[in-house]
């Protein structure tokens, strides 16, 4: 095989070029077959396996800088920069990260997970390779689904106007051109990145601006000439008014017309723009025939495309999208939002229900989240459904445009907590931390997947700034009411009784810290156990009854630490004067790594098993 010969962009670069699209061919079967059993985000990779060869095989990483917008596209690139051995170890616990890390390769130019932030990030490096007087290529690598982003244009606009080395490598693998427009454009496009043209170009420049009297008039005319039938034949019109030089679109699983557009930009100045058109799930039926179910898999059976069973119990995702659309039917005013993640949030149910009220805004969510505030201020009830770890994007607008107008803006906050094999970047662990301060905004976490139902009804009824967090994966599987019942604001509940110490647990430890407490008893420790429910406003009666009964406040939390639910717990106790013995369980101050959710919370002391030790110690101590 000759991807067992690869080890470096180096020896990949000794191959001819006749025998790449053979290394193409393997490694979508190393592909397949590794993810097929590990899991990991298929569609994207196998659709850039040609690109990704071009880019190595004429660049020199980590000389030269290849910076990958998301990174969920970037395993071939791992492959090729010597971790193929460890490649099956992807995303799982103490292996692999599924995105480019600077701590795993040299070759990893900059580490990403969240979308649009390639082109800030490789303008950067160019323009502190110009500040350090070196020559190297800079490319960005950014998919159309994350040109949607703002921070992206943010990019665009800056590089057009600073003229760095800069190469944006656009992957569009949604849009559709016709094989004969496509076939020309690529053609015209190589033709016009030779240097040969380069060069006559300048020439003409020179020459024209030379001549007396209407040579200047003569190169604007060149100039809007060239432009329209560019702008005619291609849609660079927008690239080229942003100051990069345009050129595709180019068939992306075409190694040698690639190769021949990479190789002549290398000596290029300024910013460059190429349109690259590929196909998610390239090489596989049933990633390229959905596409959208091939982009973050599990495990799944290579030959059928099929997973394996799911739990039966609803995930709370499901639960989430259900309960909304049983709403919604009841009230109009009631609008969904998502920022590109209809299924990823639930909100497939409610875009298939009620489409006219369903707004996707693309991975946006600084904009989903103003956007939402603009239909409350004009009488609707929004609920805007993003990961928590993508809400961070928007904290100025949760700040600014939703709590400190008191719009009744809903925001569900999907993946709350450890998320798994995403790692660090996904992972929503501090948004009790940098929320629960805001004034005016109410927040909730539930225990379980029936209580998120009525936290939802919850949060529609307030008619002011709510957040909802619940975690990633199944719910257990409880029994759901048929009626929904508003909570009472800042209310918890008192799950169990105990005398020794009081364990208040919010969100997805509440349960776990139930089954501590039944283990607890077995050895004569009896620990009262608060559901609190609520983040803010905080239940202080419950609290401060319990702190005082039994002495000993243990919280438990999946958030970071600092400033979460248990520094909410603190504060309150301090500003009542009350000093009881407090211990708090969560997340330390570290960004956590990928594996299982069970494996991460066994580590941090936040399962029942952890809970019940961290109580037993603190009782005896």
């Amino acid at each position: 095989m000759i991807l067992e010969t690869i080890q470096s962009p180096d020896d990949l670069k000794k191959l001819p070029l006749e025998q790449l699209p053979a290394l193409a061919a393997e490694l979508r079967e190393f592909l397949l077959q590794t993810v097929s059993e590990t899991g990991g985000h298929l569609g994207s990779n196998l659709g850039v396996v040609e690109l990704t060869l071009a880019l190595h095989y004429c660049f020199t990483t980590p000389k030269d800088k290849i910076v990958w917008d998301v990174g969920h596209q970037a395993y071939t690139h791992k492959i090729l920069t010597g971790r193929r051995d460890r490649f099956p170890t992807q995303r799982q616990y103490k292996g692999l990260s599924g995105f480019p890390k600077r701590s795993e390769s040299e070759h990893d130019a900059f580490g990403v997970g969240h979308a649009s932030t390639s082109i800030s990030a490789a303008l950067g490096m160019a323009a502190a390779a110009s500040l350090d007087g070196t020559r190297n290529n800079v490319i960005a690598v950014i998919g159309d689904g994350s040109l949607t982003g703002g921070i992206a244009f943010e990019g665009l606009n800056q590089a057009g106007h600073l003229k760095k080395n800069l190469i944006v490598v656009l992957n569009d693998n949604e849009m559709s051109i016709s094989r004969n427009v496509g076939a020309f454009s690529a053609f015209i496009s190589r033709k016009m990145t030779t240097r040969h043209f380069r060069e006559l170009k300048k020439e003409m420049k020179e020459l024209l601006t030379n001549i007396p009297s209407f040579g200047k008039d003569i190169l604007k005319f060149a100039r809007r000439a060239e432009n329209s039938l560019k702008g005619f034949l291609t849609p660079g019109a927008l690239f080229e008014a942003l100051g990069f030089d345009y050129i595709g679109p180019i068939d992306g699983h075409d190694l040698p017309g690639l190769i021949e557009v990479f190789s002549n930009l290398r000596e290029f100045d300024g910013p460059i723009l190429v349109h690259v058109m590929t196909t998610k799930g390239k090489g596989y039926h049933p990633a390229e025939t959905k596409p959208d179910k091939f982009h973050g898999v599990g495990a799944f059976d290579l030959s059928t495309g099929a997973a394996p069973a799911k739990s039966a119990a609803a995930s709370y995702t499901e639960i989430f999208g259900r309960t909304l659309v049983e709403l919604a039917e009841k009230d109009p005013a009631i609008v969904a939002i998502t920022a590109a993640m209809p299924d990823g949030t639930g909100l497939n149910y409610f875009a298939e229900a009620l489409p006219e009220r369903f707004f996707d805004v693309g991975i946006a969510e600084q904009h989903a989240l103003c956007f939402a505030a603009g239909l409350a201020a004009d009488g609707h009830k929004p609920v805007a459904a993003i990961y928590s770890s993508f809400v961070q994007r928007g904290y100025d607008q949760v700040f600014h445009d939703i709590c400190l107008q008191n719009l009744p803006v809903v925001i569900a906050m999907d993946r709350g907590g450890l998320v798994g094999d995403d790692g660090p970047t996904h992972h929503g662990v501090f948004d009790l931390s940098y929320l629960r301060h805001l004034p005016g905004l109410t927040f909730m976490a539930p225990k379980d997947e029936n209580e998120l139902r009525h936290m939802l009804k919850t949060a529609l009824e307030l008619r002011s700034p709510v957040a909802i967090r619940y975690p990633r994966g199944a719910g257990y599987g409880v029994p759901l009411d048929r009626h929904l019942t508003a909570l009472p604001p800042g209310k918890g509940e008192l799950l169990r009784e105990g005398a020794d110490l009081a364990i208040i647990a919010i969100g997805s430890t509440v349960v776990p810290a139930l089954e501590a407490a039944e283990s607890l008893a077995k050895t004569g420790i009896t620990a009262a156990v608060v559901n609190a429910r609520f983040i803010k406003p905080l239940d202080e009666e419950l609290i401060l009854r319990m702190a005082t009964a039994t002495g000993a406040v243990l919280t438990v939390e999946e958030n970071a630490l600092q400033g979460g639910f248990g520094s909410a717990v603190l504060e309150l106790l301090q500003d009542k004067g009350l000093t009881v013995r407090v211990k708090r369980l969560g997340i330390p101050d570290c960004f956590v790594e990928h594996g299982s959710q069970a494996q991460l919370r066994r580590d941090l002391g936040i399962d029942a098993e952890g809970i019940a030790a961290a109580a037993a110690a603190f009782v005896k101590n």
